[in-house]
């Protein structure tokens, strides 16, 4: 739905309380919000969406994961390199990498949600990763408008790969208190 279809009055006469209702609900949807979602499909199905912002002095990036399918941890290559403990890998799955493009400095150490581990050591495989929503975090501040973020990875099925490659622009916004409370469940990267 497109924002200023939201303006129309609503079927009665004298609907100006309606268009002032409308009006209010559109400034509050676009006040610091997430950016538009850019997706990645495997022909009609969606593998992960993306979507980010700037939460006072957090650039925040959110991966909606498609049903069925799941994605990988920024740190996955350290932590199967941990448990490899210098063993040769039969293959290690591509991490989730955020890079800013333009308008964006990132000032601190990257944060994620808690990754699941999906790794079976019985065939030397270790990767650790996300199934529905993930997190990612990092102090940092828009330098310029519009501030872009490319994110590159992998989504997977337990028979198919999508390599990810998108880039995001990313709204400015104000610093809330939402932002320190949906920080505090996330972890630093190995």
């Amino acid at each position: 739905m497109r924002p200023h279809s939201r303006l129309r009055r609503v079927g009665r006469p004298g609907g100006l309380p309606h268009i002032v209702l409308a009006m209010i609900s559109v400034t509050s949807v676009f006040a610091g919000d997430w950016s538009q979602a850019v997706e990645v499909r495997h022909e009609d199905a969606l593998a992960v969406s993306y979507q980010a912002r700037f939460d006072g002095p957090y650039l925040i990036v959110r991966a909606n994961v498609g049903q069925g399918w799941h994605t990988f941890a920024m740190d996955n290559k350290k932590r199967a390199e941990e448990k490899l403990a210098g063993k040769q890998a039969l293959s290690i799955d591509r991490a989730t990498e955020i890079t800013p493009v333009a308008g964006v400095s990132v000032a601190g150490p990257w944060m994620q949600s808690q990754p699941k581990d999906f790794s079976r050591p019985e065939l030397r495989w270790f990767s650790w990763g996300f199934e529905h929503q993930a997190i990612f975090a990092a102090k940092a501040q828009a330098t310029a408008a519009p501030a872009r973020v490319r994110l590159q990875g992998q989504a997977c099925t337990e028979t198919i790969c999508k390599n990810v490659d998108v880039t995001l622009a990313v709204p400015g916004g104000k610093a809330s208190a939402a932002a320190e409370t949906s920080l505090k469940d996330l972890v630093a990267l190995r």
